[in-house]
């Protein structure tokens, strides 16, 4: 008896730091049992130590013995210390306890009481110890099974928060509502568009990254008033048929695809899908809404064909987003007569200054502090619709002026004699190609700390090892975080004569940016940030 209860006590908190871990992974994962389970299979080496306590409880649930128990008590205590730690490193999206984790929660629990009573009934008091490990060990999945198990709830409290946001839209008959996708650049582009119409419009726009249909439905319950005009609703997807199930809930009146592009490839399979998805927006405007269309994007302009009512934005370059090739020479004349176009692109450390002509002929110089000629691609975007909404360029100038880097998107950040460029967020094979290029122009230390790029499916590795031999090209220190992840970068920088010992790989973020800190020469130093994998990876 005296073990079983030194077992209990152990096995309290070594139950909820296990639960409360992949919890969190769960969250990160989007509460879908098939993608956490995707990434707990190439991630199970990191909890190996709840597949050791599973196995142990095993073998204790039928051979009670003392060693047995003296060791259960040390691996419960190894899972205590390990899972706090954990907690405590975790920080990047710390673990939000909304009403579903809540609800996922209190299930566990019920079923581990559940479990612990039906073995008092009817097992043997000695084997008793043996399932309070076996529940410690199970955690590994059972947020799978909990998920399963309140899905009928939960679909019932997701369809009465979609049919209110839904009721809330309809009554709210002078809206209009601009839905925003894109591989990359779409929550830029919202705010920008948001900067640029608030002066004429009162504008809504969804928080941070709220582009998930509860993400956009919590937007709409939470902070949609009747004075509203204006609605900009970013959309993002993993999946096919994720653009549409927002389209369902919102109704766009027009819509903005920013870019296509290799992003979640890993979910998304090809290149056909994530082009089907995106265009998904299209497919749900009504037949007088406008469709604006990045063309200098390869992908968007393919997919394009067949549809009316387009608006093109595009550089005077013609580069694309999409591949290695250029556009310009397979675009359209009939295209460039009616896309608002950047020309005289001029890019200096303290800013970027371009002209925009409208398709009737018009134009305007513009100047920003947003750094890299990649932004402008996005801020005509953003121009288009408010001079297609009905405002001027001329009264555009101002509020482009304004602008500012969105968060952890090319975000400078002053540190004395050392500037960070905040690029974190959600790197991808254009974007990353983009910051490095921007970090060139600087004239100072060079330096770039980067865990590479993930969700790229079977091109990966050949997306890193071209990030590589970019990086290379830009920079005077590469510093990447993560030894055996970033080994395709490692080679691809090796590839193009950088020099060794310029390049470094470390184990974690931390330890790059000391390096980073430490690193001696003349002039200013200019970090740049780009990518910052989430806790679950």
């Amino acid at each position: 008896m005296l073990r079983t209860i030194l077992m209990a006590i152990l096995f309290i908190p070594a139950f909820f730091l296990a639960m409360r871990y992949n919890m969190h992974m769960f969250q990160l994962n989007g509460y879908k049992n098939g993608e956490h389970l995707n990434r707990l299979k190439k991630n199970l080496r990191q909890q190996w130590l709840l597949i050791f306590t599973f196995v142990l409880g095993l073998i204790r649930l039928f051979v009670p013995f003392t060693v047995l128990d003296i060791l259960g008590y040390l691996t419960l205590l190894l899972v205590i210390l390990v899972y706090n730690a954990m907690k405590r490193l975790n920080t990047k999206k710390k673990l939000v306890y909304t009403a579903r984790v809540k609800r996922m929660t209190v299930t566990l629990i019920l079923i581990g009481c559940v479990i612990i009573v039906c073995s008092v009934i009817f097992l043997d008091t000695n084997r008793i110890n043996g399932v309070l490990l076996i529940l410690v060990g199970i955690q590994l999945i059972m947020n799978v099974v909990a998920n399963s198990v309140n899905h009928p709830i939960e679909w019932g409290v997701r369809q009465y928060y979609i049919n209110d946001a839904k009721r809330m839209l309809r009554e709210s008959e002078n809206l209009t509502v601009i839905g925003v996708t894109g591989s990359y650049g779409k929550t830029s582009v919202k705010f920008y568009l948001q900067t640029l119409l608030k002066d004429s419009f009162n504008v809504l726009v969804t928080p941070e990254s709220f582009n998930t249909p509860m993400g956009v439905v919590r937007t709409v319950r939470e902070s949609l008033k009747r004075t509203h005009e204006i609605f900009v609703c970013e959309m993002g997807a993993r999946h096919v048929g994720d653009i549409k199930e927002i389209c369902d809930i919102v109704h766009p009146h027009h819509g903005m695809i920013t870019s296509i592009g290799p992003q979640h490839l890993e979910t998304f399979f090809n290149m056909e899908n994530i082009k089907k998805t995106k265009f998904e927006l299209a497919d749900a405007l009504p037949k007088d809404g406008m469709l604006f269309l990045n063309g200098d994007n390869e992908y968007v302009v393919d997919q394009s064909k067949g549809y009316d009512n387009i608006v093109f934005y595009c550089t005077d370059n013609g580069s694309a987003e999409g591949s290695d090739k250029s556009v310009a020479a397979g675009r359209e004349d009939s295209l460039k007569d009616k896309a608002y176009k950047a020309g005289n692109i001029s890019v200096s450390q303290t800013g970027t200054d371009f002209t925009v002509t409208a398709p009737d002929g018009s134009s305007e110089n513009f100047q920003m502090r947003l750094i890299g000629a990649h932004n402008v691609i996005n801020v005509v975007g953003a121009i288009a619709v408010a001079n297609r909404l009905g405002v001027k360029l001329s009264d555009l100038k101002i509020p482009v002026r304004r602008l500012q880097s969105v968060e952890h998107r090319m975000q400078l950040r002053e540190h004395g004699l050392v500037t960070i460029i905040d690029d974190a967020y959600n790197s991808n094979p254009v974007g990353s190609r983009a910051a490095v290029e921007t970090l060139k122009m600087f004239d100072g230390i060079r330096i770039l700390i980067t865990p590479g790029m993930v969700e790229l499916g079977d091109k990966e590795e050949e997306y890193n090892y071209k990030f590589g031999t970019y990086a290379a090209d830009c920079c005077d220190h590469i510093l990447l975080v993560g030894k055996k992840r970033t080994k395709p970068i490692y080679d691809g920088v090796l590839s193009k004569g950088f020099p060794a010992d310029r390049l470094k790989a470390f184990d974690r973020l931390e330890e790059a940016l000391s390096c980073a800190y430490e690193i001696k020469g003349q002039g200013h130093k200019y970090i740049l940030l780009e990518n910052d994998l989430p806790d679950n990876y």
